[in-house]
């Protein structure tokens, strides 16, 4: 990809929520910029000035599962910290990350389905953090609201966008509307976890420096378990494993490069040429550098995270199995499909996750199989490699034919209300409905317990995530759903020039949430939107 910018930054695409969606269509009057992405990706590559890890040389590390501090008749508590650690991720350097714990991704938090969990977040890192668990149904004052910071060590002043406590703490440079920031020294987030088995996963959410600070590391994995999938007799134990993949670049000292706007890190954002988001050019899967994968001649589940700040990947299995259909998908964001869904290859983009499984004994013992991603080049064209074990194994898992889950399907027709949100570029910035975020200021007012349309239209590629409760894609374009999109969804991919209808419920908790495109530079560049769920 060009080093060169694919767009002017100034040219403002004139296309208003207003006018933007006729009666009979979705995507009215939306100029046709596809060709602005080449191959369906959009952002920038930043290219690493260290020599690049060998592929295929460092086995696939699993997150390790944290440990409750405690725990009582309802409720599991955990506690955990932000703080700087080491990893050894290109040859010659030791990679300072931010993570969770210190590690990258941080533990994995384990849930039962009905059973509280309390996490207790604190920072020992330079700058506040706010945590949002993505995917998880909760009270507003526990989903991570930007604003709503953890303090770095030792409280702090200064720092991002002045005042004291840190970036956020005053008014954001360049941002106007930036309201201050509540900033303390550790925030309880409550989970009541009413909410089907799924794959969550946790990040940074800090207005203006989400795409930075997850960069460096902050995102784990929340898994949520319950009593119907466990009937399944799914792969499980070390046959269950879960994949975050993200793309990252390294600066010539080891550590990760990032174009940030400031180098300070007074004011969000990056540099002009990579506002339509960044681009690694080494893929990381489990914070493991194209690492390799032992597994028995049997089925395994994987849960594939793409944790990328903007990379899209289209995955495939090289070779694929005799007959196709490798990638046999059981379930989606919001938990298990109703039935399986057998595919050759999935998109995924940014927060989105995909739960499929995957038969090794399709292949002959002792032989490799790749995870590719069709839409990289080079080394970005590579994810991991699986290592076919040569012995005979017993192999008592399964995958009903028929039906997986009771899937509940909100019906369009009961809809009480149809709301569109245009997510634009600007002359500075990325909006919605031709605005730049601003706390307080809500979009949309919907009540609980009630179905609603959302229509999601854009100019570029947005992957489109909504706060407190999944939905169900009802059409592309006025047509069909697409093939990746059955199932519960928190996040979607909505392609250059294109409108997506879901049916949204929003149930159980009042009060503030986020609606926003999931690439990172966009969020920071104030693409967020705040919706008010009332009695």
């Amino acid at each position: 990809m060009s080093g060169a910018n694919p767009w002017s930054r100034r040219k403002f695409l004139g296309v208003g929520a207003a006018g933007v969606l006729g009666a009979g269509a979705v995507a009215v009057g939306l100029p046709a910029l596809g060709g602005l992405i080449p191959g369906g990706q959009p952002g920038l590559l930043l290219g690493s000035r260290v020599p690049l890890p060998k592929r295929y040389a460092v086995r696939l590390p699993i997150p390790p599962v944290l440990q409750p501090t405690r725990t009582d008749g309802t409720t599991d508590y955990y506690e955990i910290t932000a703080r700087p650690g080491p990893a050894h991720l290109v040859p010659g350097h030791d990679t300072e990350v931010w993570g969770y714990q210190g590690m990258f991704p941080g533990p994995t938090i384990e849930s039962r389905s009905g059973r509280r969990t309390v996490v207790t977040h604190r920072s020992e890192l330079p700058h506040p953090t706010v945590v949002h668990l993505h995917g998880g149904h909760m009270p507003h004052d526990s989903d991570g609201y930007p604003m709503d910071q953890i303090a770095p060590r030792g409280g702090g002043t200064g720092g991002h966008g002045g005042g004291t406590g840190g970036h956020g703490a005053g008014a954001m440079d360049g941002m106007p509307g930036m309201g201050p920031a509540t900033v303390r020294p550790e925030r309880v987030y409550d989970y009541p976890m009413n909410q089907r088995a799924a794959t969550l996963w946790y990040h940074d959410h800090t207005m203006g420096f989400t795409g930075p600070n997850v960069y460096r590391g902050l995102a784990g994995f929340h898994l949520v378990r319950d009593d119907e999938e466990a009937s399944l007799g799914l792969p499980h134990g070390p046959r269950e494993l879960p994949l975050m993949i993200a793309d990252r670049s390294f600066a010539a000292d080891g550590s990760f490069a990032y174009p940030a706007l400031d180098p300070n890190e007074g004011k969000p954002g990056v540099r002009a040429a990579y506002m339509n988001g960044v681009l690694g050019d080494v893929i990381l899967v489990n914070g493991a550098p194209w690492p390799v994968a032992p597994v028995d001649r049997a089925r395994h589940r994987l849960r594939i995270l793409n944790a990328s700040n903007a990379r899209r990947y289209r995955l495939e299995l090289d070779p694929q199995p005799p007959g196709g259909g490798g990638l046999l998908q059981i379930g989606s964001d919001g938990g298990l499909l109703e039935r399986p869904v057998a595919h050759d290859g999935i998109d995924l983009a940014p927060a989105e996750r995909f739960d499929v499984v995957v038969d090794f004994a399709r292949y002959p013992a002792g032989s490799s199989v790749r995870l590719v991603n069709r839409l990289g080049s080079g080394g970005t064209a590579e994810v991991m490699r699986f290592d076919i074990g040569s012995a005979s194994v017993r192999d008592e898992s399964r995958v009903p034919g028929g039906t997986l889950a009771e899937v509940e399907k909100l019906d369009p027709a009961k809809a009480v209300a149809t709301r569109t949100f245009a997510f634009q570029k600007s002359e500075d910035n990325w909006t919605i409905n031709g605005h730049d975020y601003k706390p307080g200021r809500s979009l949309a007012m919907p009540k609980l317990g009630q179905v609603e349309i959302w229509r999601f239209v854009t100019d570029f590629h947005h992957p489109v995530h909504l706060h407190l409760d999944p939905f169900q894609v009802v059409s592309r374009d006025a047509a069909a759903p697409g093939k990746f999109d059955a199932g519960w969804k928190d996040t979607v991919d909505v392609l250059p020039a294109q409108g997506v209808e879901v049916a949204v419920r929003f149930t159980d908790y009042a009060g503030r949430f986020m609606l926003h495109c999931h690439n990172l530079e966009h969020e920071d560049m104030a693409m967020m939107a705040e919706f008010t769920t009332t009695q």
